[in-house]
């Protein structure tokens, strides 16, 4: 028998970050942040008034080298 997997949600990682904190994290410059989006190489999601960068998307970026 294994031990079920217990997830502390104050140590997960973020599904989503705001577009001032995928721009430090990132250091991508927002001019740039925001043509990706248009584009649509970086996926985002409106919660509210709030626009979010999707983690994995912006992970995802990163690994191949926007």
């Amino acid at each position: 028998m294994t031990a079920a997997a217990i997830v502390d949600p104050h140590q997960a990682a973020p599904l989503a970050y705001d577009i001032t904190t995928a721009i430090r994290i990132s250091t991508i410059g927002r001019t740039k942040l925001y043509e990706l989006i248009a584009e649509g190489r970086l996926a985002t999601s409106k919660i509210g008034n709030r626009r979010v960068v999707l983690a994995d998307s912006l992970h995802r970026l990163i690994a191949e080298g926007y």
